[in-house]
């Protein structure tokens, strides 16, 4: 935690969260900015005293953190793969034209693929005005079918908030005691779906579940202080995404799906959800388009402009969305980040099968990503 907390003296943002003793972050705060070559020899020093398992895991990510923040040169590569657990390669284009082929057919007119996408999100765009009530309302349908999942802790809640000129487009600060505080960006125009499933991503049965339940679990029931610290760079946040990508899923092809459906259609904004389903399903494999234009920007170091270009072709953005990408490839907190989205539900996907209560255990315990990993790997073998 002391590691964790000094870490995020040099970086704001790489703490994602923090709810432990108030007099450790105090102490911390108060003390000049450790070096980090230090920070890098306390590490390791750390990690060889830990036993093999989770908690040596997220040493390990910040070990590799703070290697970047001294100025070791490894491949992007090697800075994923270390911080996560999972190496980023490129995903051969013929994935995309495949994902391109099946949206072909659920998106026929005229126009190129990538104009009748956005056409087709157009279509049920949610009025500026009407952002922050349809989220409020998916929340709240959305924590109803969670309580059917898992026991949520008495006295949860989540506070909703419209923000601008973020990186992000939506954002989940678990702040300790039960609650979190939900940012949604509206710098973008953003659809039915997409809001639909940035709620359930970033509350129930996502993020905030996620962390409600380990601090109920983990940390009140276990004394697991070290789930009062949250690093960005670490395996954890891997795993993390995994749950909150899957979520949607998981709610949306229930019967849950229809209620949330309704709350879009009584606010008089026109949407097929079985449609929208397929369409996000079909276009999921385009996400790792998104990890190739990272390994190009930073380990073959090519312009932002010819990024931009193969995230419109590849990944069916706007120029807009490609240019709000490129900004969070760049940002320090999360130029490793994008790859924790695609790799996390692959995996979190594999792993849960379909069946409830491995999601329950996600949610409620350590997992590691070598767990995942095996997990998938088996499902791949059969």
């Amino acid at each position: 935690m002391r590691l964790g907390l000094r870490l995020g003296r040099h970086v704001d943002g790489i703490v994602d969260s923090y709810f432990g003793p108030g007099e450790l972050a105090a102490e911390v705060d108060a003390a000049p900015p450790v070096d980090p070559a230090t920070l890098v020899a306390d590490a390791e020093a750390l990690h060889a005293e830990l036993d093999e398992g989770w908690l040596r895991d997220q040493v390990a990510g910040l070990r590799t953190y703070a290697g970047v923040l001294a100025g070791e040169e490894r491949s992007y590569a090697d800075e994923v793969e270390r911080c996560y657990g999972v190496r980023p390669t490129y995903t051969d284009e013929a994935v995309f034209t495949a994902a391109h082929e099946r949206l072909e057919e659920l998106l026929p007119g005229d126009g190129a693929l990538a104009v009748r996408v956005e056409r087709w999100r157009e279509s049920m765009r949610v009025p500026a005005d009407q952002i922050e009530p349809i989220a409020a309302a998916v929340a709240e349908e959305a924590r109803a079918w969670t309580r059917g999942l898992v026991d949520l802790p008495g006295g949860e809640e989540v506070q909703l908030e419209i923000v601008r000129d973020k990186p992000w487009l939506g954002y989940c600060e678990y702040v300790g005691d039960l609650r979190s505080r939900i940012a949604v960006n509206v710098d973008l125009p953003i659809s039915a779906m997409e809001l639909i499933v940035l709620m359930l991503h970033e509350t129930y049965p996502g993020h905030h579940v996620e962390r409600c339940c380990k601090d109920r679990a983990l940390v009140q029931e276990q004394g697991l202080l070290e789930e009062t610290i949250v690093m960005v760079p670490t395996p954890q946040s891997l795993v993390a995404e995994g749950i909150a990508v899957l979520a949607p899923e998981l709610v949306l092809e229930s019967d849950g799906g229809a209620v949330l459906a309704s709350l879009v259609n009584d606010a008089g904004i026109e949407f097929d959800l079985g449609h929208a389903i397929a369409v996000t399903r079909a276009h999921d494999p385009c996400e790792w388009a998104e990890v190739n234009a990272a390994l190009l920007l930073h380990e073959e170091r090519r312009s932002a402009d010819e990024v931009r270009a193969y995230l419109e072709r590849w990944a069916l953005m706007t120029p807009q969305l490609a240019g709000h990408l490129i900004r969070f490839l760049t940002e320090p907190t999360s130029r490793t980040y994008v790859m924790n989205y695609p790799a996390g539900r692959e995996l979190c996907r594999a792993y849960v099968a379909g069946e409830r209560v491995r999601f329950r255990r996600l949610l409620t315990e350590q997992v590691r990503v070598r767990e995942l990993v095996e997990a998938r790997d088996l499902a791949r073998s059969r």
